[in-house]
């Protein structure tokens, strides 16, 4: 496996940092907001290894930690209220949230108006582009323009000959989850590849997490049946991930990568397996997830990031403004060395594997967005090898692509 064990690094990190704000308090602090376990895990463990490294500012450190409602869609002014309420601390110079669901734009405004000296950082933005640029000095989202092509490319190269993409009405009303599928059904025209969209339950509707989860387990039999096992199936919301792999693995089929890709999302759930003494060496976690997803037959058949998106996107961002404040990084929007800063934040968690970072560039003006920073990761095939995506040339037609009523 490819991947340099990244233990010893967070350790050695959070010892030194750890070091400085137990000495002294800290000078500044940063505000973090990120789900629950049950809603997000990912990007939470992210604000944990940052608590580890900076300190709770409970205790002297640098770090705040809060967490956004489970049902995040009709709570904005609870998320809304959480943000704001950080800016409340007259030392608090970053505040991220990750993801930024509904109610993040309208929370970095109102914080604005307090505070202008704040910087603004939102992972994996829910609100669109243009409404979360406004208000954000910066959002990170993974590559749904690139990745609309490379995840149909990548189902390409393991084999598969038709794509099922699965989501609901809410999901594809998001313009960057809506232009993806609109690229993957271009993308999959190109490829030769049969493109298929199949409408599962919203997690926040009436039926829950519990009711989404039974009808991806209860379905894919059919869908198996319908599209045989040569075909690859994408879902776009978390909690459809789980019961999605667990009957890939026992009833055929691809899996290329999660809509949020890590080895924790979904893996452990759908195969039974424990990472409890795994927790933060990401090589280990990745190793284990592949011997059981081997075990079970679905060796060469399901990928994933090496390094979960979530989770590295929570402690980049913190390490991101965490630089800025010092000085260290510029912050020359919409530069090279911008994107160059960005990655190198990625890198710093992720060692051995390769990010492709680019600007926005609206499909409607031509306009590249300086506070929108689009990445990928290359995906690992588990029991394969990794399949050679971030590299990728996206052509340029898909950056033309917009929403299409279909789409939405």
């Amino acid at each position: 496996m490819k991947i340099k064990t990244v233990l010893a690094v967070v350790l050695a990190c959070a010892l030194t940092a750890g070091a400085v704000w137990a000495a002294e308090p800290a000078k500044f602090h940063i505000g973090v907001m990120t789900g629950t376990v049950s809603q997000s895990e990912d990007d939470l463990r992210g604000a944990e290894l940052m608590i580890k490294m900076y300190g709770d500012t409970k205790d002297g450190g640098m770090i705040t930690h809060v967490t956004y409602p489970d049902n995040f869609p009709s709570e904005q002014e609870t998320t809304i209220s959480q943000i704001v309420g950080l800016a409340d601390d007259p030392l608090m110079k970053v505040i991220v949230v990750n993801q930024a669901v509904p109610g993040t734009a309208e929370a970095f405004r109102r914080v604005r108006e307090k505070r202008n000296d704040i910087l603004l950082l939102a992972g994996e933005p829910h609100e669109d582009p243009g409404v979360i640029s406004e208000a954000a000095d910066i959002a990170t989202h993974t590559d749904h323009i690139g990745r609309g092509y490379t995840i149909p490319l990548g189902a390409k190269r393991m084999g598969a000959k038709t794509f099922v993409h699965i989501s609901f009405p809410r999901h594809m009303s998001y313009e960057t989850l809506g232009l993806r599928r609109a690229i993957m059904e271009e993308a999959c025209k190109d490829l030769g590849i049969k493109f298929v969209f199949e409408t599962a339950p919203d997690p926040t509707s009436d039926v829950g997490m519990a009711g989404a989860q039974q009808y991806i387990l209860e379905n894919m039999p059919a869908w198996i049946e319908k599209y045989g096992k040569d075909a690859a199936f994408f879902c776009t919301n978390d909690g459809h991930t789980e019961p999605l792999l667990r009957q890939v693995a026992r009833l055929g089929g691809f899996f290329v990568e999660a809509d949020l890709p890590s080895p924790l999302m979904g893996y452990p759930g759908a195969l039974g397996i424990d990472l409890s003494a795994e927790q933060g060496d990401w090589p280990a976690i990745l190793k284990k997830v592949e011997d059981a997803v081997v075990k079970a037959g679905g060796g060469g058949r399901m990928g994933t990031w090496a390094y979960s998106w979530g989770y590295t996107t929570t402690a980049a961002l913190v390490e991101y403004g965490k630089r800025y404040v010092e000085g260290t990084f510029t912050n020359k929007l919409g530069s090279a060395q911008a994107l160059r800063e960005m990655r190198e934040a990625y890198d710093q968690f992720c060692p051995g594997a390769h990010w492709g970072a680019s600007y926005f560039i609206d499909a409607v003006s031509g306009v590249k967005n300086p506070h929108f920073v689009l990445l990928r990761q290359d995906t690992y095939v588990l029991g394969g090898d990794y399949l050679g995506l971030a590299d990728v040339e996206i052509p340029e037609k898909y950056f033309q692509i917009r929403m299409t009523p279909a789409a939405q």
